[in-house]
């Protein structure tokens, strides 16, 4: 009975975790460390000359962080930071040592382990020496089966006479099975240890044998396989030379066509193809045409469809995540979501977002499919001018392909992604179709669950799909398109959501973008402030984020050329970084003024605040328009001026001033153009202002149609116009009488620092606007609504719209 010796003595030591490899007692082993922690064991074990605790995870898997129990106390003996972070170390393994528990000291990790070494007195006696013998002949059969091991390796393994160290190189050398290699490791006893590793070669030698029999099968059906490819290929340039048919393609064809779970009647289309395909000489263009078809038929995903998930709780934290402000989009959105959560059935509605550049329409999108478990992709429509584009081409034309729908399709790989419209207003006509018409099917919920793409020729599916549309304006989408969408109006920001959007997401992700800190730009509420007002003047936040990444990389200059890791950016010096200001108030925007009078217009990218100017000058009675106006708006002005000319003496005007004087309307920023009726009571009020001498307030601005008879009209886009008079410093909005159910819409933030005067004539605007008629018992804030003919004051509320 041999001896041996053990001793067990309780250490601590730094903790290195080892993915894929084990280190073995005696060995030097080179391996790279890529976390973090390692390397801070590592460093910590180097920098008190001690050594570290090497263990094993028990899986190859990434994702399971368990440790084997045993591992090796081993010496750093070499270690070398790498240019990735990564860190390469030479480490000799000492002794076995057993894991009870891990520490973390001084954000260092370390082991405490029961360090265990053993010593056989004499090797082991007869039974070590049998056990090596056995061993050695072992691994000599086993060279047999593995890549080529060094002479090296060979002459070592022959001289080893201690059983527990010659387990441990063998395993080290020609064990690849990290549980194999674990085991070795483990097993204390050394006769034990060897036992076990002469099961495993066993094992292992039987395995290898049974590989290298099927190795040889399979190279001789390679073999065959290539001689009959040879003389395929022969008879292939045969039939080509006598210009009659394909041989290759229709097996490939007809075993996709069987593998890709297609509905009966694509199958039966498909296959009909294929049938026309081997009756054709492999060279016809008819060929390479059906060729195509096939191809692009097999790559839309028929029968594959998103798990998906409908959860109004997890949407509406994502949106909040994703998106500051746009409460009323997200409200609905997460309407849409609950219904589909209550019934996946139903067809949803169709929805179009509809709102100036910038405000995140497209990213809304993107988070709904992130909300619904589902692939997203984009279909842009911006220019699209030929039906073709939406339906596909006849594949018998040249070039011809799907539309864009079955491209989408066949780009998200399922058949119920998200899919974003995107800019359906700047679709276009001619003599190719409309693509507007087109769209038509694929928005109707009875229609588009049997979808024909002209190139397909197949019903597509689109009933799963989930159809969001983006524009700017719908002035220009056709009346039925609007029909089958539910429009979503999404306003501009006002000024504190811009903020807040810079802080939580712009800046944020210029300072990742380019490399920085958080810490290495503090900026002022001031300088956003700055920021917004004078640098962007914008609905959206687009040039706002160009903007904060011109920002980040002056910092990250002044980081590099300076070496100072900090800098305070304030409204100050601002400009020192940004350059002067791209766009300042006007200096008599809000100044008392005779003939001028702040007008409200909206476009697509907005409201905007138009100064309207009024100048009469000797002359014969001419009226002159000017500002790049549109005929809408010159009618508009014309109304005005007629309707002035009939209640002259109401306002004090001489007679005949319209055949002593010429008048002159100008809109100032001449180069942008301009139309639509909402001027009307803006030409009136600069009209009366210059007739009369009596100076406009500055701080009113106004939007409404007016009729000769000196009634006001309502008008559109009262939301972006009041955002337009709150950016610009206005504190009187004067808006028709009977816009008042739009104040519904009107951002809370605006509403809270405008006063709103409903109004129904002509009169009315006058009495606000003109100066000598100012009302010193006008709130600040809220709905003010003028006394009616009868001189009884109506209503006045304050504190926002009800």
């Amino acid at each position: 009975m041999s001896k041996y010796i053990e001793k067990v003595e309780k250490s601590i030591f730094p903790l290195v975790r080892l993915r894929n490899v084990v280190i073995f007692p005696g060995l030097p082993t080179s391996i790279e460390l890529s976390e973090k922690a390692d390397i801070d064991s590592v460093n910590a074990a180097l920098d008190a000359d001690s050594m570290i605790f090497a263990v094993s995870y028990k899986s190859e898997d990434p994702s399971d962080t368990e440790l084997c129990t045993v591992g090796v106390t081993a010496k750093v003996k070499q270690a070398m930071n790498l240019p990735d972070g990564h860190m390469r170390i030479l480490i000799e393994g000492k002794n076995r040592a057993e894991l009870c528990d891990v520490e973390n000291v001084q954000d260092c990790d370390f082991a405490d382990v029961f360090v265990r070494s053993v010593k056989l007195t004499d090797n082991g006696g007869l039974r070590g020496e049998l056990l090596t013998r056995e061993a050695t002949k072992q691994f000599q059969e086993f060279l047999k089966y593995l890549p080529k091991v060094s002479n090296e390796i060979v002459a070592a393994i022959q001289s080893i006479k201690d059983p527990g160290f010659l387990a441990d190189f063998i395993a080290a050398n020609v064990i690849y099975k990290l549980a194999a290699r674990q085991e070795i490791l483990s097993e204390i006893n050394p006769l034990q240890r060897l036992e076990k590793l002469l099961v495993i070669m066993e094992n292992e030698k039987a395995l290898l044998e049974s590989e290298l029999e099927l190795q040889t099968k399979v190279k001789q059906r390679i073999d065959r396989n290539q001689r009959e490819y040879y003389l395929r290929e022969q008879m292939k340039v045969i039939q080509n030379e006598l210009g009659d048919g394909e041989f290759s393609d229709i097996d490939e064809y007809d075993e996709k066509i069987s593998k890709a779970n297609l509905p009966e009647s694509v199958e039966e289309k498909l296959r009909k193809e294929l049938s026309k395909l081997e009756k054709m000489p492999y060279s016809s263009a008819e060929s390479t045409v059906i060729r195509n078809y096939l191809d692009i038929c097999l790559e839309i995903p028929w029968s594959s469809y998103s798990k998906g998930r409908a959860d109004v709780e997890a949407a509406k934290k994502l949106l909040d995540a994703d998106h500051d402000g746009l409460e009323k989009v997200k409200d609905r959105i997460l309407e849409f979501i609950a219904v589909k959560q209550l019934a996946p059935e139903l067809a949803g509605q169709i929805l179009c977002l509809v709102g100036p550049p910038g405000v995140g329409k497209s990213s809304v999108v993107s988070s709904v499919a992130k909300a619904l478990g589902r692939k997203f992709v984009r279909v842009s429509l911006g220019g699209v001018r030929d039906e073709a584009d939406i339906r596909g081409h006849r594949k018998t034309y040249i070039a011809s392909m799907p539309g864009r729908i079955a491209n989408a399709l066949k780009t998200a790989g399922t058949m119920n992604p998200v899919i974003l419209l995107d800019e359906v207003d700047k679709l276009t006509s001619d003599a190719h179709g409309d693509p507007s018409s087109a769209l038509l099917e694929v928005l109707d919920n009875d229609q588009n669950k049997a979808f024909r793409d002209h190139f397909l020729e197949i019903p597509l599916d689109l009933s799963e799909c989930v159809f969001i549309a983006t524009a700017n304006t719908l002035d220009t989408v056709s009346r039925p398109l609007i029909d089958r969408m539910e429009i979503i109006s999404i306003s501009s920001y006002t000024r504190s959501e811009k903020i807040a959007i810079f802080k939580n997401h712009l800046l944020p992700k210029e300072l990742k973008r380019h490399g920085l800190t958080k810490r290495a730009l503090k900026i002022s509420n001031e300088a956003i402030c700055e920021m917004i007002d004078h640098y962007t003047k914008e609905s959206g936040v687009r040039n706002l984020s160009r903007e904060a990444a011109s920002l980040c990389r002056k910092i990250a200059r002044k980081i590099v050329e300076t070496g100072k890791k900090s800098f305070s950016v304030n409204a100050a010096n601002l400009y020192e970084y940004l350059g002067k200001q791209k766009f300042r108030d006007p200096e008599n925007r809000n100044e008392a003024l005779v003939g001028v009078v702040n007008g409200l217009a909206w476009t697509e990218v907005g409201g905007e605040l138009l100064q309207a100017e009024a100048v009469s000058v000797e002359g014969t009675g001419k009226l002159e328009l000017t500002g790049k106006l549109g005929d809408v708006m010159k009618e508009s002005a014309q109304a005005a001026v007629t309707y002035v000319r009939k209640n002259y003496e109401k306002y004090g005007i001489d007679k005949d001033f319209y055949k002593q004087f010429d008048l002159h309307i100008h809109f100032p920023e001449g180069a942008v153009p301009k139309d639509g009726p909402s001027a009307g009571v803006t030409c009136a009020t600069a009209i009366v202002s210059e007739l009369s001498g009596i100076a406009v307030r500055g701080d009113v601005a106004m939007t409404g149609e007016i009729t000769l008879h000196g009634r006001v009209l309502p008008i559109g886009g009262l939301r972006e116009k009041s955002m337009a008079a709150y950016k610009n410093g206005c504190k009187t909005v004067v808006i028709p009488h009977d816009n008042i159910v739009d104040l519904e819409e009107v951002d809370k933030e605006v509403k809270e620092h405008l006063l709103f005067v409903p109004v129904k004539t002509i009169d009315e605007v006058l009495d606000i606007a003109l100066l000598k008629n100012i009302n010193s018992d006008l709130p600040e804030q809220g709905i003010y609504i003028p006394s009616d003919a009868s001189g009884v004051q109506i209503s006045t509320v304050t504190g926002g719209a009800r």
